[in-house]
């Protein structure tokens, strides 16, 4: 039995004609009474009262009728759903994002996503740029909002963000009266890092920028968190240089100030495996960017 052959009896089942029945098929009507007659020794079942008058449905006719018009209904939403994944609008894509992405990009790209295909499962894991890149190589998230740099040929890497670093200081801090400061007044703080290893992107961003100017930061606290460096800020552990949208995070005792004469940036990118033909990935991905 083929789905040719319910949809020539559904169409007899409406005309209760024959003629008209092969009409709307666009068939000749000594095939279509072929076909049903077939369909009813398939079943072992008369679906038709056929007299020459008229032809009417049997009554396991309509019950028969009845289920295959929920199967054609269920074959409906399983094109319709086919569609969509080959859309990208349904499924699921695993995200991996940095902690400043979330006071920076992560919000209004995921807005804008959510209002096109609001179907997709998103999976959300908060992941430093080496982690994300360790789960990006093991197909564990399909895509990643991290820091340069980004050493491998198998991501396809865009930029999303490039934003000035800035101080972060407790509020007492004797320099909290100024509006820029010079990393140079900063030479006997002490500093709170990223750690070398799990917080690889922003750690070699900041150290790019102080061996450019010959500065050696005394470091005596690393935070995975950009969240947790500044609430060390707060308690007075030391100082920290942090993105510019960090600013968004409102900590009690922490104020943020400029780097002067010329602030380093850093660069948010996402990226993503070049062999990943996810739907969804490639819909995000054109909706973002």
């Amino acid at each position: 039995m083929e789905l040719r052959h319910l949809r020539y009896f559904v169409a007899v089942a409406e005309e209760l004609n024959f003629s008209r029945a092969a009409e709307k098929l666009h068939i000749a009507q000594p095939p279509l009474s072929q076909q049903i007659q077939d369909l009813e020794a398939e079943l072992s079942v008369q679906l038709f009262e056929r007299t020459k008058r008229r032809v009417e449905l049997t009554e396991a006719g309509k019950i028969f009728l009845a289920e295959v018009e929920k199967v054609f209904e269920q074959v409906h939403q399983a094109v319709k759903a086919a569609q969509r994944a080959s859309r990208g609008e349904v499924g699921k894509l695993a995200i991996g994002f940095n902690s400043s992405a979330t006071y920076s990009v992560l919000p209004d790209l995921l807005r804008q996503f959510r209002q096109h295909c609001p179907d997709v499962e998103l999976i959300l894991r908060e992941l430093t740029t080496s982690q994300q890149l360790e789960k990006l190589q093991q197909n564990q998230i399909d895509l990643g909002l991290l820091y340069l740099p980004v050493d491998t040929n198998e991501l396809k890497v865009v930029s999303v963000l490039k934003e000035p670093l800035m101080v972060a200081l407790p509020e007492t801090h004797p320099l909290a009266d100024r509006a820029e400061i010079a990393i140079a007044q900063l030479i006997n703080e002490p500093f709170i890092l990223p750690p070398p290893r799990l917080g690889e992107g922003l750690y070699s961003q900041i150290m790019r920028f102080f061996d450019r100017i010959s500065f050696h930061p005394k470091v005596i606290q690393t935070a995975t968190l950009l969240q947790t460096a500044i609430a060390l800020v707060a308690g007075g552990v030391g100082v920290a240089l942090v993105p510019a949208s960090l600013q968004n995070l409102k900590r009690t005792g922490v104020i943020y100030r400029a780097i002067v004469p010329t602030a380093p940036e850093v660069e948010i990118v996402l990226a993503w495996r070049q062999n990943n033909l996810s739907p969804v990935l490639q819909r995000f991905v054109e909706l973002v960017l």
